[in-house]
């Protein structure tokens, strides 16, 4: 063997080595399990946001959201959510916490629930986690009962559009009708001529 052959061979030795040194391993990455951010405390968050409990209605309520569940955000339970609006008229608000429009109505609809009269509120949380959620409602101060709908299937049943805050009246006949005007509550007279 010549002598170039064989330094040329020792080089290539040296480089296919200091690859092989350098290559980064999977045990040498973090794995998810110990970046992963740990779970909130939300017994905490919901014992701060001091939510008014999720209605329990006694029938079946409007059956478009049959079979449809939720997570009370004040309590973490797992809720039925055509029996929380059972027996209506009610009203149903979804909202995220990233939307503007939604954290000025959410303070006009819990004004309104805490009238006379009132018809039962009940906001809906979409696409946002539930920590995001209690931590914002503890913000503004608002007290309602909320739900989270992780799966989006109260939007969907609802065919409710993709713009934020969106608001469905629930007849006492079961019926479900989606608020048109105004798309964005201002007054809590304006939630009361809705619901009527």
């Amino acid at each position: 063997m010549r002598i170039a052959t064989r330094w040329a061979l020792v080089a290539l030795v040296l480089v296919v080595a200091g690859v092989v040194a350098l290559w980064p391993r999977s045990g040498d990455q973090p794995s998810p399990e110990r970046t992963a951010k740990p779970a909130p405390d939300l017994g905490v968050a919901r014992n701060l946001a001091a939510l008014r409990p999720c209605p329990r209605g006694g029938d079946d309520g409007p059956q478009p959201l049959r079979g449809i569940t939720a997570t009370c955000l004040g309590d973490g339970a797992s809720t039925d959510v055509a029996t929380t609006v059972a027996g209506g008229p009610a009203l149903i608000n979804f909202w995220a916490t990233w939307c503007q429009p939604c954290q000025e109505e959410l303070r006009v609809l819990d004004e309104y629930a805490q009238q006379s009269g009132a018809v039962p509120v009940v906001a809906v949380q979409v696409q946002s986690g539930e920590a995001d959620g209690l931590e914002l409602l503890t913000k503004l101060g608002v007290h309602l009962p909320s739900l989270h709908d992780e799966p989006d299937a109260l939007r969907k049943a609802l065919k409710a559009p993709p713009t934020l805050p969106a608001s469905f009246v629930v007849q006492p006949n079961g019926s479900v009708i989606q608020v048109t005007s105004p798309l964005v509550f201002s007054s809590p007279d304006q939630v009361r001529e809705a619901v009527r």
